[in-house]
């Protein structure tokens, strides 16, 4: 069962998004600030991380930077899923390493075509 890593200080966030994907057989983790999520994608090696930008201490920005430069966790493909619409923010997303951008709140079926396709699923 391919495990997607949840990172955003939103647990009601956290908790559409594991239903969205537990209903379409993806095993879910979360972490409600990026720090703790960084230290679960080097535990747990998830299929994909889904990263919030706004939360306090280290944001999505910087935490996909980490995520994707560290050799421990270079090949988990992140998402970044976010509030911010602006096509500046989804060009320094995808310059941190982010595979894909979506915007809050995501449509079911874009977030799961998204997801299985980074993990090689049809």
């Amino acid at each position: 069962m391919p495990k997607i890593l949840i990172i955003d200080d939103s647990p009601t966030d956290i908790h559409v998004v594991s239903k969205m994907l537990s209903k379409h057989g993806f095993e879910t983790l979360s972490a409600e600030n990026a720090e703790d999520g960084i230290e679960l994608a080097k535990a747990h090696k998830p299929d994909v991380v889904l990263m919030d930008v706004v939360m306090p201490g280290m944001n999505g920005f910087q935490a996909t930077r980490s995520l994707s430069r560290d050799a421990e966790t270079a090949n988990i493909p992140v998402i970044i899923l976010t509030t911010k619409n602006m096509e500046t923010d989804r060009m320094w997303g995808m310059r941190q390493g982010a595979k894909e951008y979506l915007v809050k709140p995501p449509v079911e079926r874009e977030l799961i075509t998204k997801v299985k396709a980074l993990i090689g699923q049809t």
